[in-house]
C-alpha cells in the first residue's frame, strides 16, 4: 500500500468525520439554520433559548458520545481480531459486552429498577452503574484471562468467549425474571443503545478512560504486527504471547465496558468497522490500521447518531440502525473472504 493511498484514506475520513458533526449539530427533531449554530458556538447566543440549550446540552454531548464509542469499538473489535486471527471477532464475541450488560443488570435490580436515577446528574449514581459494567466485564476477563494460561489455541479461547457470552445472557434473564416490571423496562430500554445518554457533568469521566485506552492500543501496534506473523514466529521476535494477549484482553474490556454502560450493548460497529479500514488501506499494519480504524468508528457511530435522531416519529434505537450496515458488509466478507487481502 502507498502512502499516498493512506494519506487521501485518512483525509476522506476526516472530511467526513466533520460533514458528520456539522450535520448533526444542524439536523434532528428540531433543524436549527447553520448561522445560529455558528452563533451559538462562538458564544454570542442564537437569541433563542431553546437553541442554545439543544447545541450545548445535547448536540454537543451526543456528537463527543457517539464519536468515542465508535472509535472504542471499532479499536476492540480490531484488536480482537488480531489476537485471535478471526475476522468475526468482535466485542460483544468473548462475552464482554454480556459480562458489562449483567453488572448493569445486577445494579438496576439493586436500585429498584430505577435506571433514570442512575443515568441522571448525581455523580453517585452513574458511577454506580458504571462501576457494575466495570465490574462485570473484570470478572469476565479474569475468566478469559485463566483460560488463557491453560488453553494455547486461539479458536478454542474464542468459543470460550462464546459460551461464557451464553451464560451471562442467561444469568440476565434469570434476574429480569424477579426484577420489577420498572426494571425490566428500564433494562430493554437500556439495551437498544443510546448516544444521548452522556451529560456534560459524566463526559469528563467517560472520555478520559476511553481516550486514554485508545492511547493504549495505539501504543501495542508492534506486538499487533508480530501477532500477525503467528504467535511463533511473534515469540522469535521477542513478543511475550500470553502477556500481549491479557494487555489486549484488558484494554478491550475496558473500552467495551464503558461504552456498554454510558450506551449500552452496541452491536456490529465493533465487528465491522475494522473490516472497513483494512478494505479502504489494503493492509494489516497497524501503524495505518490503527488510526483509520477509530476515524471510520467515529465516522459510522455519527452516521448511526444522526439517522437516530432524524426520525420525525421519535429517536430511533441504535441497535435498530447498527444491523442494517453491519449485515452486508459481514456477509460480503464472508462470501469474499478468500479474494480479500488483508495481510499485505
Amino acid at each position: 500500500m502507498t502512502y499516498r493511498r493512506f494519506s487521501f484514506t485518512i483525509m476522506a475520513l476526516i472530511v467526513l468525520l466533520v460533514a458528520l458533526v456539522l450535520a448533526c449539530l444542524a439536523f434532528g427533531s428540531v433543524d436549527i439554520p447553520a448561522g445560529k449554530i455558528v452563533d451559538i458556538l462562538t458564544g454570542k447566543g442564537s437569541g433563542n433559548k431553546a437553541w442554545d440549550i439543544i447545541i450545548m446540552q445535547s448536540r454537543i454531548p451526543m456528537i463527543a458520545t457517539a464519536a468515542l464509542a465508535g472509535a472504542a469499538l471499532s479499536i476492540s473489535g480490531l484488536l480482537l481480531q488480531t489476537t485471535f486471527n478471526n475476522p468475526l471477532a468482535g466485542p460483544s464475541i468473548l462475552g464482554v459486552s454480556s459480562g458489562a450488560g449483567l453488572g448493569v443488570a445486577i445494579v438496576i435490580l439493586a436500585m429498584g429498577g430505577s435506571l433514570g436515577g442512575l443515568l441522571g446528574e448525581n455523580v453517585g449514581s452513574y458511577m454506580a452503574i458504571l462501576l457494575g459494567a466495570l465490574m462485570g466485564a473484570g470478572v469476565v476477563l479474569v475468566i478469559l484471562i485463566a483460560f488463557s494460561a491453560i488453553v494455547r489455541s486461539n479458536t478454542m479461547l474464542l468459543i470460550i468467549g462464546i459460551l461464557v457470552s451464553y451464560l451471562t445472557s442467561s444469568v440476565v434473564q434469570l434476574l429480569n425474571s424477579v426484577a420489577t416490571e420498572e426494571g425490566v423496562h428500564n433494562y430493554v430500554s437500556w439495551g437498544f443503545g443510546n448516544f444521548s445518554g452522556v451529560n456534560a457533568a459524566q463526559m469528563p469521566i467517560y472520555a478520559g478512560i476511553i481516550i486514554l485506552a485508545l492511547i493504549a492500543s495505539a501504543m501495542m501496534v508492534k506486538p499487533l504486527n508480530a501477532l500477525l506473523l503467528g504467535t511463533r514466529y511473534a515469540r522469535n521476535l521477542g513478543v511475550n504471547v500470553p502477556m500481549t494477549r491479557n494487555i489486549l484482553l484488558v484494554i478491550t474490556g475496558v473500552l467495551t465496558a464503558v461504552v456498554t454502560a454510558f450506551c449500552g450493548p452496541i452491536g456490529f460497529i465493533g465487528l465491522v468497522v475494522p473490516h472497513i479500514a483494512r478494505m479502504s488501506l489494503g493492509t494489516s499494519n497497524h501503524a495505518r490500521l490503527v488510526p483509520a480504524t477509530i476515524l471510520a468508528g467515529a465516522d459510522i457511530a455519527l452516521l448511526c447518531a444522526l439517522v437516530s435522531v432524524c426520525n420525525p416519529h421519535g429517536i430511533i434505537p441504535i441497535n435498530a440502525i447498527t444491523p442494517i450496515i453491519g449485515v452486508p458488509i459481514i456477509l460480503y466478507i464472508i462470501l469474499n473472504r478468500r479474494r480479500i487481502q488483508y495481510f499485505n
